[in-house]
């Protein structure tokens, strides 16, 4: 018995254990009664303009989107192959009956990458001007990169049920982290002979950070947004399991019933928006990359 603690393993008890897990779930059910509604009434906004959007994709001629995504794929690329190659895909996606699924798979995935912009970058320039900043947040961005996505599902679908803010939400928080390191990266990289130039000539924070350093880092910031498109596009099949519309609901109903077809179709559709998305923010950054040396060598 003395030597026991040496091949047994130290467990909590049971009764401990429970009494734990009963004190948080109970106190996540009090704080979703007491709040839910105030956070849902804060989200009405977003939910708006994604129902909008989305409508608006859903009503638009469907040659006229194709030809609005061929024209932003030539502004980025400045090449005929990547807008041919959307025509050609979109086409298809639209002769195999997905477009209504595609349309609305794109307006979330726009809303979210719009949403994860709009918080990740403030939040990674906080990053690359403090450190302590950087020594609180890397922790979090290291669980959320790290946890399992269909634990994001619980405490969203807790707070707010079923729906497509709950779906956005879930989104955002599993696509953020490599916008917001990538700009914290991007920052910290900029030459430190340039700012002490731009200070020597009289430059204040503000101008420094909006005319030299985020600029000169925007191929990086780039970077990032491109891996949380990725990201994003790989959380909507899980997404779906929430109500959240679009490309993966088939996708998890050929799970359930075992259609082969039908879930490699839809599976194929996502794979092609991702290249698409990937290859137009890749052409984009390296464009801006090649401004920035002094030409466009395209």
């Amino acid at each position: 018995m003395a030597t026991s603690w040496l091949t047994d393993v130290p467990e909590m008890s049971r009764r401990d254990l429970l009494t734990i897990r009963q004190t948080l779930d109970g106190a996540y059910r009090n704080f979703s009664r007491e709040y839910g509604e105030g956070i849902e009434a804060f989200f009405d906004p977003l939910l708006h303009f994604l129902v909008w959007f989305e409508d608006l994709l859903l009503a638009t001629p469907w040659w006229l989107v194709i030809a609005v995504l061929a024209g932003i794929a030539y502004l980025a690329s400045r090449s005929w192959k990547l807008p041919a190659a959307v025509v050609v895909s979109f086409t298809l996606i639209a002769y195999l009956g997905m477009w209504e699924d595609t349309m609305s798979t794109m307006s979330i995935i726009l809303v979210c990458t719009l949403v994860a912009i709009g918080v990740g970058v403030p939040i990674g320039i906080a990053m690359a001007k403090s450190n302590r900043t950087q020594a609180v947040v890397t922790p979090l961005l290291d669980i959320m990169q790290t946890m399992p996505a269909f634990v994001y599902l619980i405490p969203v679908v807790m707070l707010l049920g079923i729906g497509k803010i709950p779906g956005v939400i879930a989104v955002v928080i599993y696509a953020i982290p490599p916008v917001i390191r990538l700009t914290n990266l991007g920052i910290r990289l900029v030459d430190k002979d340039v700012l002490e130039a731009a200070t020597a000539y009289g430059a204040n924070g503000v101008q420094r950070l909006f005319q030299i350093q985020l600029p000169l880092a925007m191929p990086t910031i780039m970077a990032g947004i491109n891996q949380t498109i990725m990201m994003a596009l790989a959380m909507v099949v899980i997404a779906s399991m929430i109500g959240v519309s679009g490309l993966g609901q088939p996708v998890l109903k050929s799970i359930t019933n075992q259609y082969f077809t039908l879930g490699l179709l839809n599976g194929l559709a996502i794979v092609v928006i991702a290249i698409i998305f990937d290859r137009v923010s890749q052409s984009y950054a390296k464009r801006s990359q090649q401004h920035l040396k002094g030409g466009d060598h395209d």
